[in-house]
């Protein structure tokens, strides 16, 4: 008989030994491990991006109780559908916990305080700043990190097995491309492939057909990967806004994580801008914060504000060759003494050899090594 259902769904691992991905809290070490070894589940609160295994942890470590599962979403579920379930003593897998307003999320707080349920929430989005004080004080937070190409790889293989194809190499990039870190997505164009295809092999034109996206010449861990980014970073140096906002445009196209373009623009900002406008520094972490917050396809915005502001501030990297130039000294020369006079002395004996003696707050000595004394790193500006 034909299963009609989604093929990420007839995959949904039944066990924690089938998960792929998660190991710091699924593997033998991690806390869930710890957590059902005790005999004791409180209410937790998952935050990862999508697809990355939030629902079936929940799911499973229903089963594993033996409570009552109930699965809810915050986008179309009253907090009524939830109270009439509590006298059952279930486990809530709440989604999209995020989407619940402060009043809703509020009479959650005594079913969860007095142990009538075990609620797990489960948001994309930072709960510090999208789950109430109280409710996120009762509950134990639990991070589920992106999955790796390595682990979907793992997916993708036991999805073939099941649509009885195999893959080609390029098709296998760009599907892990376009799936962007997600397994649900992954599988899911996956099926979709399979069945279009008349082929035993799928392709990267398959897997284009499926998830209705052209493949754009770029391979997040191949040459084309480096040179947009190093075009990118170049483009930012030389002040070129609109070549900067171009090798952006080309990898956010490309499924390009958003946090590692947001990580380079915080190197940026203090490797080449640096003193010349320090608060760069204080823009570039906004823009991380913003684009973690919020993901695509918004965040292309904060990406390209921080980009253009990068791009029109002035440019000074004496703060980092100066760092890389006393950096090259503690390699070449090693952990050469210390001064007596800025050392630590706690202790009467090191007091009694001169340890911070003479030390003066405001001294112009150069405090150096003494196989250094004098010599300049920062030339200012």
């Amino acid at each position: 008989m034909r299963d009609d259902r989604p093929l990420a769904d007839i995959l949904r691992p039944k066990t924690l030994d089938e998960v792929i991905g998660q190991e710091h809290l699924v593997g033998p070490t991690g806390i869930i491990r710890k957590l059902l070894s005790s005999d004791f589940m409180p209410s937790m609160i998952f935050w990862g991006p999508p697809g990355s295994g939030k629902t079936t942890i929940a799911r499973i470590l229903a089963h594993t109780i033996h409570r009552t599962f109930y699965e809810f979403s915050a986008v179309n579920t009253k907090i009524t559908d939830i109270t009439a379930v509590v006298s059952e003593k279930p486990f809530i897998f709440l989604d999209e916990i995020h989407r619940f307003n402060k009043a809703q999320q509020d009479k959650l707080l005594p079913y969860v305080e007095r142990g009538e349920v075990i609620l797990v929430g489960a948001t994309t989005e930072n709960p510090s700043f999208e789950v109430i004080s109280p409710l996120l004080s009762r509950c134990r937070v639990l991070v589920l990190k992106p999955l790796t190409e390595k682990e979907l790889t793992l997916i993708t293989d036991r999805g073939l097995r099941y649509v009885k194809k195999s893959i080609n190499e390029k098709g296998r990039r760009f599907l892990l491309e376009v799936a962007n870190a997600d397994a649900r997505a992954l599988l899911t164009v996956l099926e979709i492939a399979a069945n279009l295809s008349t082929k035993k092999t799928l392709t990267a034109a398959d897997i284009e057909e499926a998830a209705q996206r052209k493949m754009l010449q770029y391979d997040q861990v191949g040459d084309e990967h480096y040179n947009t980014i190093s075009a990118f970073i170049k483009s930012m140096r030389a002040s070129d806004t609109d070549a900067a906002l171009y090798y952006l445009a080309r990898m956010v196209a490309s499924g390009e994580d958003p946090l590692f373009i947001a990580r380079r623009m915080v190197v940026f900002a203090s490797e080449d801008i640096g003193m010349a406008q320090p608060t760069a520094l204080v823009v570039a972490n906004t823009v991380f914060d913003a684009c973690n917050k919020i993901g695509y396809p918004e965040c292309q915005e904060n990406l390209a504000h921080g980009v253009v502001y990068l791009c029109l501030a002035k440019k000074d990297r004496s703060a980092y060759d100066a760092y890389m130039a006393a950096l090259a000294d503690v390699t070449t020369y090693g952990n050469l003494p210390i001064p007596l006079i800025i050392r630590n002395a706690p202790t009467k004996l090191m007091k009694g050899l001169g340890y911070g003696k003479g030390y003066q707050a405001y001294t112009k000595e150069s405090l150096l090594p003494e196989r250094l004394k004098g010599k300049k790193y920062y030339q200012g500006r």
